[in-house]
């Protein structure tokens, strides 16, 4: 049996050899781009059917996402203005899918139905990008149709005519004294308007000011009114002033109004990611060089502080040779792509190749990973800068490694995100539980990229080259270079010229040229990252092989718990039974030797649950959930008796900034909605109220503890000494509970505490938290210079498993359990009862 799964498994990885060396047949690729239009016109008919003129699907109910009828997720829904969004976004992506009839009738709808009257809150950056954007390319598209004489001929300009109101709807924004734009606007009453109900915001993310300009001046030279253009240019012109003169980084925060940084870490990912891609952009779209000097400038920063191949890493951008974390974000994975643009291929495929290993490893690319390649953040959105990365590559390289790569993509949607009602976001990729979202994004980018990588441009309605993709991959036509000269307003100096400047820095790249169809080229740089994250590898037996694995319990039995990780323990002969070379060499009885070298954990390390036990009239304690700790704040676990108090909703509610109802919170427990700021600012503004402890709530739907691993909450990058009170992280459903229970009795009290010292329950001991340490030797070998200390060792011989433990030099008891040769793919326990496991929570440090 065993012998047939180690042949299955040879034969995998030999077809996966083949696969990576062989092109793929346009047959293939027109099986696989007829399935992307079947997944397709699934999503779409989905929002089409059970969501249209709401905003997004909710694939899970199969109903639309109203704002204001659904739990506010906060920050998130910044995003809906009761505009269709899902219908603006996907306009030019139709065309693209040359599915002209449904393109037509969606732009009737959208003229018919959509309106830009409402009192409603939205996020300046994300309604630039997919609704601006996505009516500036549905205005080319419409446009280009018309001129063709073959459809469209009703078509009077109308989505360039919404693009303009909707542009003067978010020029408020840009009213500040530093030129960068508020984060969000009302768009009927802009900011300062008492009716606003925003304008209090005081900082915005670099991107976020950063990533106006395609759109806006797209709009500005269609419409011929230059206003949008000149705003767009001049929150460009002081995020370069205000840039770091020694390093040439720039923060993640910026105040709005003093131009101060408020987060001074520096990467390519959440924050900042497409502010870099915007001035790469700018210089494509509008030929102008100020943009190709700055993004130069910036570009040989990142790769002097920032990109460690495979890795991109963040680093203060005052102290650039600090890395300020060990995880990296999904929203990194658009990067290579933008080096592919710069011509810079060969760290392009390595980044690549790193975020393709960790989806082999984890499906999808978690929102957050580590640099280990675990997962830091579980969600995953169904987000495309990974197929849109792939998309460049290929086009830049020609290999069909790069179409099998996007195959898995098409494959691994279909098989793990796609439900009755379209596709769900995957709330942990751990579990594979689903969210009930399917972001406009998803019909916006993912189908557009997949769509281009399996076409010819012969089978595409339009000419791909003639135009450049925003970072929401809406198109617009490069032509639009030429109506118009810079605005006279941008008076900012020329960046100095970097004297280590190469044949790209002042030209694109041409891809016939630079590129050959040369598949070994990229070949030879991704086998030095094939097997990044382990998954994948072949077996080479070599005299020593050494793993680290987490063991959080010391009583636990060796046997079993590798057994539980998966890990199978075969007679060797078994696994070299095929090779008669290595018969030859193994002749007789064949000994496997693991030594487990056992070391307490640093405490630090263990994420210990918390409770919020609910000890007010009814509940007197039977009401307990369970929560995550922080890393700041007050200690729970030396609290002997806990912390109580009586609960109160913080209002506003996601309190990101003064609380309004500071007298009622005052030495009371605050509630508190996770979203919109870092929990450290929440519990800043909390503490300065007067609470004594927050409960912060999840804003996910559905989320809960049984599902999702515990995490540990983390500050803002900065001191989080000044931060005093218990804080604790409930998800969704446990939160729902004690919401619920607060709106039916108005007075309740809770207990925060460990988890093990619940009240009601007696002490249980505290699982000792231990790692062990394998190393593969030859028989003999660890007797003769083995370690002091305690020690575990594993003797694995034929037909029989041994296992002895070793004490400090005392003479050991050895246990033996028979194995037979038909059941070698089993592995049975020393005792049955004699070793039980506890029961913790415990799971990855994460940040809202």
């Amino acid at each position: 049996m065993m012998l047939l799964k180690t042949l299955l498994i040879i034969n995998i990885l030999g077809w996966g050899k083949c696969q990576e060396s062989q092109s793929m047949t346009q047959e293939e690729k027109t099986v696989i781009r007829d399935q992307i239009l079947e997944m397709f016109d699934h999503a779409y008919g989905s929002y089409m059917k059970y969501a249209y003129p709401a905003d997004e699907l909710m694939p899970l109910s199969c109903r639309g996402r109203v704002r204001g009828q659904e739990p506010n997720r906060g920050d998130i829904d910044d995003s809906l203005g009761k505009f269709s969004l899902t219908l603006i976004d996907t306009l030019d992506t139709l065309v693209v899918l040359n599915k002209l009839d449904e393109f037509e009738d969606a732009v009737r709808k959208a003229v018919r139905d959509v309106r830009f009257d409402n009192d409603v809150v939205v996020s300046v950056f994300e309604t630039n990008i997919r609704v601006l954007g996505g009516l500036l390319g549905g205005h080319i598209m419409a446009d280009l149709l018309r001129q063709r004489g073959e459809r469209m001929q009703w078509y009077r300009d109308e989505l360039l005519q919404m693009a303009i109101e909707l542009g003067h709807r978010l020029l408020p924004a840009f009213n500040t004294t530093s030129g960068l734009p508020y984060p969000k606007v009302n768009l009927r009453y802009g900011v300062q308007n008492p009716l606003s109900r925003t304008g209090t915001e005081s900082d915005t993310c670099t991107a976020c000011a950063g990533t106006m300009i395609l759109e806006f001046a797209a709009l500005s030279r269609l419409s011929g009114k230059s206003v949008f253009e000149e705003h767009a240019r001049k929150a460009l012109d002081v995020l370069w002033e205000r840039r770091q003169r020694g390093s040439d980084l720039v923060g993640t925060v910026i105040n709005i109004h003093n131009g101060e940084w408020v987060r001074r870490e520096s990467g390519v990912g959440a924050g900042i990611d497409s502010y870099y891609e915007y001035l790469m952009k700018a210089y494509i779209l509008l030929g102008d060089n100020i943009f190709l000097e700055r993004f130069n400038t910036h570009y040989s920063a990142i790769m002097k502080y920032i990109s460690q191949p495979p890795l991109l890493l963040n680093v203060h951008m005052h102290n650039p040779t600090v890395s300020v974390r060990s995880w990296m974000d999904s929203l990194l994975a658009f990067f290579p792509g933008l080096q592919v643009l710069r011509g810079d291929l060969k760290p392009a495929i390595e980044t690549h190749e790193m975020l393709y290993q960790v989806t082999k490893q984890h499906k999808f690319l978690p929102e957050a990973f580590t640099t280990e390649f675990r997962v830091h953040w579980g969600q995953h959105l169904l987000r495309p800068e990974f197929a849109e990365s792939t998309y460049y590559l290929y086009k830049a390289t020609g290999d069909p490694y790069y179409l099998r790569v996007g195959q898995s993509i098409v494959e691994k949607l279909n098989a793990y995100a796609r439900v009755p009602c379209g596709f769900a976001a995957v709330q942990d990729v751990r579990t594979g539980t689903h969210e009930d979202r399917m972001d406009s994004f998803f019909l916006a980018e993912m189908f557009k990229y997949l769509y281009l990588l399996f076409s010819e441009k012969s089978q595409l309605p339009i000419d791909i080259d003639d135009y450049i993709f925003t970072t929401e991959a809406h198109l617009l036509p490069i032509s639009l270079s030429t109506p118009q000269p810079p605005c006279e307003g941008n008076v900012t100096e020329t960046a100095p010229v970097s004297p280590d400047e190469d044949l790209f820095t002042h030209s694109c790249p041409s891809t016939e040229s630079l590129f050959p169809n040369n598949p070994s080229f990229a070949k030879t740089i991704r086998d030095s990252y094939k097997y990044l994250t382990g998954v994948g590898r072949a077996f080479h037996p070599l005299p020593v092989r050494e793993i680290e694995l987490p063991f959080h319990d010391s009583s636990m039995e060796p046997v079993e718990f590798l057994k539980s990780m998966g890990i199978s323990l075969t007679p060797l002969n078994d696994i070299v039974g095929g090779n008669t070379r290595s018969q030859r060499e193994h002749k007789g009885v064949y000994r496997l030797k693991l030594v487990a070298e056992v070391r307490h954990t640093p405490e630090e390390e263990v994420v210990v649950p918390l409770v919020v036990q609910l000890i007010s009239p009814p509940f007197l304690g039977r009401t307990v959930l369970t929560a995550g700790p922080a890393k700041f704040g007050m200690d729970l676990t030396k609290q002997e008796h806990g912390v109580k108090g009586s609960l109160v909703k913080a209002s506003p509610y996601t309190a990101c900034g003064p609380v309004d109802n500071a007298a009622a919170l005052r030495g009371r427990i605050a509630l508190a909605l996770r979203g919109d700021c870092m929990f450290a600012a929440k519990a800043r503004w909390l503490q300065q109220a007067g609470a004594i402890g927050v409960i912060f709530i999840d804003h996910r739907e559905g989320s809960n503890s049984e599902e999702t691993p515990l995490f540990q909450m983390v500050g803002d990058g900065d001191s989080t000494e000044d931060i005093t009170l218990p804080l604790v992280f409930l998800f969704s459903r446990e939160g729902g509970v004690l919401t619920a229970a607060l709106e039916e009795h108005r007075n309740v009290d809770v207990l925060l505490l460990p988890k093990e010292r619940q009240l009601g329950h007696g002490k249980s001991e505290k699982p000792i938290s231990v790692n062990i340490k394998f190393r593969l030797t030859e028989e003999g070998e660890h007797e003769e210079g083995a370690d002091k200390g305690s020690t575990l060792e594993f003797v694995l011989e034929n037909e029989e498993v041994l296992l002895k433990e070793e004490l400090s030099g005392k003479q050991s008891q050895q246990q033996q359990v028979s194995k037979p040769a038909a059941e070698s793919d089993r592995t049975e326990p020393c005792s049955a009862d004699s070793f039980k496991t506890p029961d913790s929570n415990v799971g990855p440090t994460t940040n809202p």
